[in-house]
This record gives C-alpha cells, structure tokens and sequence, in this order.
C-alpha cells in the first residue's frame, strides 16, 4: 500500500522573514546528481525606469499591485465524489484563460507617451558624441543640421537645409530646400547587426501610400543618418493647439486617412507596431500638402507576413516582450503576443478616441507596474463605457477592431464606411485631405454589421464580462478510480486524505477557493509515497527543503487568499532536480530562464496576488508555452491545441490566469483535452466526465470571463 504522510507545522518564529520576502528560487538536485550543496538564490524583482533601458540580464519585473478576490463563494459544506470508471471518449474541446504582469518598458503617458521595445531597446540617451553640423551621404547634397525636430524610440531627428540649389522651402523630393534627417547612433541597439531596422521597412514601403520617401541615407562618423521629406505637425500638436480635443468630423477624416495608409502598409507585408497621434504627421503648412496625412518612424514595423511562403507568421505569446507605447498599445501587445494587422487598427482606435474626448480612462498610472494596470484597465472597460461621450461609429469601430482574429484580414474598405456619415459633403473644404482614401476604394463601400460579416455570425474573440471562476481541466485516461473534495476546511483535510490513501489512491491535484481547499486523488498518479504540509506560510521553504533531502518531489501546490498554502511532494515521480520560485508577479523571466536549462513548469499556485512556479527536470515535455490573459484566451488556447500542446499545469489570482501547455515526449494514444469554467466547483461536470473516461487533470480558481 502506498505511503502517505503529513506535517503541519505553524507558527514557527524563525520562519517570519521567509513570509516577507518579495521574490525567492529554490533549486533542488538529487544525491544522486548533486554537487556542492545548492545554495538558496534570491532573485528581488528590479525595475525599468522611464526612458531607459536595463540589460535584459538584469531585468526583474515586479507587480506591487496587491488586490485580493472580493468575490467569495459562500460555503455550504463539503462534498467528495468518487468515480468508477468507463464511457466514451470526446472531441477535443479547449477554452481556458491565462495572464500575467507583464512588464514593458517603462513609457512616458503624460507626455503623449515614448515608445519601447523590449527586443530591441530604446535609444542611447548618455551618448556623448556631437551632431554633425553638416551631412552629406548617399549621394547627398550637402546639408547644413538646424533645430532639433523630435526623437523616437530610435534616433532623434533634425531639420537639414540644402546648401545650394534645391526647390523652394515647403518643397517635397530630393530637390526640396529643407528635409528631416534622422541620427540614430551606431551603437545604439538598433544598429546592432550594423545600419538601422528601419532603414529595410522604408526600403520595402517607399512610396506605399502616405509614407514619406526616404531620399538618401548612410553612414556619417558615428551615426547613421537617413535623409526624408520634411513634413508638418503630428496630430498630437494639432491636438494640443486645438483645445486638447477635436471635432467629430476631423476624427472621422484621421479615420479614413489612416485606415487607408495601414491597408496599403499592411498589403506589403508589414505591421506599423507604434500607432499613436505623434506618428501621424500633417504635410507642412501652407503647401498643397498641409492637409495630407502621413505615417512616420518604422523603427517598430514587424512583418505579419512571411516573406518565402507568403504565409501569416506563426501565433506566439512572449509576456516579456513589449513593443509600442503603453497608452496607445493593443492589449495583445501588453501580453507579448506576435504583432499581427488587427494591433494597428486597436492603437488607432484608442488613438481617434483619444483625439476626440482628450482623455483615455488609464491616463495617470504611474510606477513599476504601470504596463500591468494599464493593461489591466483596458480590457475591464468596454467599448460602451470608452465610447460613451464618442459618435456611435467610434463605439463600432472599436468593438469590430477588437474582436479580430490573430490572422483575420480586416475589411478596411467597411471600416472606413463607418465614417463616411461623419464626414463633411464638401471633401474641399473637409480638415483631413480624405481624396487619397476615396481614390484608393471608390464611393461604393457596403455598411459593415459589426455582428455579421458576409453571412456568418462573428464569434467575439475578447468582449465579455470579467468573472471569477473554477477552471477545470480533463484529460482522457483509462478507466480509474478517482475522488474529488471540495469546500475543506484545514481541520478536516487530513481524513479526507487518509480515507483515500487507505483505498489506494493518492493527491494529483489541489487547489483552494475562498482559503478552503480542493483536492484530487486517483489511483493513476504513479507515485509511490506521498508527504504533504499545510502551512500558514505561501510555500515553506524550510519543510521543502527537508523533503528534498528524503529525494520527495513537489507534485502539487495550492496556495489560498490568506497566504497558506497546501504542499504536496510525492516520490515515484520521473524528475530528477526540482527548482521554484515565489514572485509577486507572474515570472516570465525566470521561467524562460529555466526552459533554457532544461526545467519545464510542472505545478503552479497562488496565494492572493503571490504566484509559486515549480519547474523541473526530466518533466517528460519536449516543448513548453506560456498563455496569459487578464480574460478568457480562447483563441490563444485553440491555437496552442492546434501546434500540439496540452494544459498541463494552471493557476489564477483574482486579476489574472497562467496556463501551462507543454508537448508530451510520449504522445498518449488518445489525446482528449477538454476544459470547463463554471462558477461553482464542477461536481456535476465531473461525473459526466468519467462517463466518457474523461478524468480531472488540473483545476485552480480565478479570474475568468463569462
């Protein structure tokens, strides 16, 4: 019969500073496989400050926000349930939630926002190397640097007037008098593999409709230096000049503008990335130009598109990978999603909205977490609350942009019909040159229903109410014997654990609603022995570590709101060194970190907005991802299923959801997933689950969508 012991152990005094610290790993190697003693490490979150960047070596996040689950389930008693096994096996059926504190780069919101990229970095601010007071590259005339025009995320940009010859000032082309020429210095980061990124987007977009030329470019002492036509003033000038708001139809004139300038930029392949009121600039005034609207700096253009097959790039989530600027940013940006078409048409949106109210409701965040609350805030507010003083265009708008699929192509010509009705009968005498636009797709456009496209009913892929809730996981398994508990309180987890230990089954999953706990045991978990520990503290490092000596592996974690956590370590598993760590946000970091030393996550718990990952070696994954979300990820969820991947591991706080998926390295023979949300613990789902040999593989409780 297999063994199964437990410790309770409270209140120990030397314990105390373990309870305060902010972030801790712990590693573990076998006797078998150990050297020196492991050290415990202690890995304290840093932060980026505004405008600068940290090597991503050094790079620790962390998530002070610290909002508890207000939303209790009443307690009534607790139940257990036991299954005997057999029935028939389902299609495969995924949903489940995931997200995490992602950390982007720190922006600057009060100033209309700088933008960041994490991958790439930001632009040296402590370079010591003057401007040139002349340049000449490429084949250039000779031009003389004047007043400094602006700065990206990418270089700083200066106006640069011809010595000889040339057009008239307010002149377009290489002839013009007066041009922008952008620096970007060889050492900064996004010259790494030599001449800027940017300088192959303009390579490829030149002349894609209102884009500015790039007339000459090239090397001039330590700076790389790009040659363009001079232009006007951003929308963000003509916003602030305006009394910080602007009319109904010049909004609905950017509309137009801009849809078209990112269908014929997003036709050749690429994605803006950096969609905001500063990259939109007017052509300089009093020229026939001054109405006209361009899309400036590409400094953060990906492709969308794979350039050899032609094919959409592959779905990916990388929560420590921000590009764009905090308030104008997608929230699939903010989660480290691959950047696809459907992000520039979410920044525009906030942009337009932005224009016309002057304001967007997560303005005003500040600290290290800011990308967290900011992100937080944008999918807890919807398009009626954001639209509610905007026309009712903006709201469908919106509501269409935000709902695209990963790999949708959307339909900007029905886009841009959403406007026409704000839009002045007079193009002439119109604030935003729109002929371009109307030349582009023609007067004849159909209306768009934002609820049916082209006959078929659209499935929302992000509008839902936020909820908390139970997140089941099932798995097929051969027919076993299995038992749930739930709404345990401490006092009566011990017997619920010894009845099933003396009927030959043993804990493969717990977790905890409301600090009362759930547990699973099955007679297929394989393991031989079994220790557990109820503790006051959210993992107990000290017990742990204890239990590793006797070679016990964590093979279950559950950590409740009042920062207890229930621990489960079991020997007969296939690991042979273990390692976790506690943060105060999600540790993407540390998790990558650990993937490259060939760890994969094998339990994950929170206890209030704490999280505890544990990972190990020899998991038996050949591959493992991360899918985070403060809603449900649906569409994230299905595509992981599709690439092979299986939940294998989940946890929530009351914010957000982690969901672990990994690709077995033996592939069962049946490999049936299927996942609930249900705002009660799924014992009736449960039941109907073991008829169809379907089993109870992981759950956790937390943020969901309804």
């Amino acid at each position: 019969m297999p063994e199964l012991r437990r410790g309770v152990r409270r209140g120990r005094a030397g314990l105390a500073p373990h309870n305060k610290r902010r972030s801790e790993e712990l590693p573990f190697t076998p006797d078998c496989a150990r050297t020196p003693r492991t050290a415990v490490a202690r890995e304290v979150p840093r932060t980026r400050l505004q405008t600068r960047r940290l090597k991503e070596k050094e790079d620790r996040e962390k998530n002070k926000d610290r909002e508890v689950d207000d939303d209790k389930v009443v307690v009534i008693s607790d139940r257990e349930e036991e299954s005997g096994g057999k029935g028939d096996n389902l299609v495969p059926i995924v949903d489940l939630e995931a997200e995490e504190d992602i950390k982007a780069g720190g922006m600057g919101d009060d100033s209309g926002g700088l933008s960041a990229n994490n991958a790439a970095g930001q632009e040296e601010e402590g370079t010591t190397v003057p401007f040139p007071e002349r340049v000449q590259v490429g084949g250039s005339p000779m031009y003389k640097i004047e007043r400094k025009l602006g700065k990206g995320g990418f270089g700083q940009v200066f106006v640069g007037r011809r010595l000889s010859g040339g057009n008239d000032r307010g002149g377009m082309g290489p002839g013009a008098t007066e041009v922008a020429v952008k620096f970007e210095h060889r050492n900064s980061k996004g010259c790494n593999y030599g001449p800027p990124y940017e300088w192959q987007v303009y390579n490829t977009l030149g002349g894609s409709y209102g884009v500015p030329r790039v007339h000459f470019k090239g090397r001039h002492g330590d700076y790389y230096v790009m040659v363009m036509d001079m232009l006007g003033p951003s929308l963000w000038d003509v916003w602030n000049s305006s009394g910080q708001a602007m009319t109904a139809e010049m909004v609905s004139c950017i509309a137009v503008e801009a849809l078209t300038i990112l269908d014929k930029m997003h036709a050749r392949g690429y994605v803006h990335g950096d969609v905001k009121p500063e990259n939109f600039l007017l052509g300089q005034p009093n020229t026939p130009q001054e109405k006209k609207l361009f899309l400036v700096d590409l400094g953060l253009a990906t492709k969308w598109r794979d350039s050899g097959s032609g094919e959409h790039v592959e779905y990916d989530q990388r929560p420590d990978m921000f590009r764009g600027t905090v308030r104008y940013a997608s929230v699939h940006a903010h989660l480290g999603r691959t950047a696809s078409r459907r992000d520039d048409l979410e920044s525009l949106a906030y942009t337009l909205i932005f224009l016309h109210r002057g304001r967007l409701p997560w303005q005003g965040y500040q600290g290290d977490n800011k990308s967290f609350l900011v992100c937080k805030k944008k999918m807890a507010t919807s398009p009626e609350m954001l639209c509610c003083f905007c026309p009712q265009p903006l709201k469908q708008f919106l509501e269409i942009v935000v709902n695209l699929k990963f790999d949708e192509e959307p339909n900007y010509s029905k886009l841009i019909s959403l406007f026409e009705g704000l839009l002045g009968p007079n193009p002439a005498i119109r604030p935003i040159n729109t002929e371009g636009a109307q030349k582009v797709f023609g007067q004849k456009r159909g209306r768009l229903n934002i609820e049916e496209d082209d006959g078929q009913p659209r499935k929302k892929v992000r509008l839902g109410v936020p909820a908390t809730q139970w997140i089941s996981v099932y798995n097929a398994r051969r027919p076993m014997k299995q038992r749930y508990h739930y709404n345990v309180a401490d006092g009566r987890l011990a017997q619920h654990v010894e009845r099933g230990i003396a009927d030959g089954l043993l804990i493969s999953c717990v977790a905890s609603c409301s600090n009362l706990w759930a547990l699973i045991m099955d007679a297929g978990t394989g393991f031989t022995s079994q220790v557990y520990e109820l503790s006051p503290f959210f993992l107990h490092k000290e017990w742990i570590m204890e239990q590793w000596e006797k070679n016990y592996y964590i093979s279950s974690v559950a950590g409740a709101n009042n920062g207890s956590s229930l621990v489960v370590m079991s020997k007969g598993t296939q690991y042979t060194q273990q390692s976790y760590k506690v943060s105060d946000s999600f540790p993407f970091k540390w998790i990558n970190k650990k993937w490259k030393e060939g760890f994969h996550v094998t339990s994950m718990a929170t206890a209030g907005s704490r999280w505890g990952i544990v990972m190990s070696r020899n998991a038996g994954f050949s591959d493992q991802v991360v899918e985070l979300d403060f809603l449900y990820p649906s569409e994230g969820i299905h595509r992981r299923w599709d690439g092979g991947f299986r939940i294998t591991s989940t946890a929530a706080t009351s914010d957000q959801a982690a969901l672990i998926l990994s690709v077995p390295r033996r592939r069962p023979n049946d490999e049936t997933q299927e996942t609930l949300r249900t705002s009660q613990f799924p014992s009736t789902h449960v039941k109907e689950k073991w008829a169809k040999n379907l089993y109870l593989a992981c759950l956790c409780y937390g943020r969901t969508v309804s």
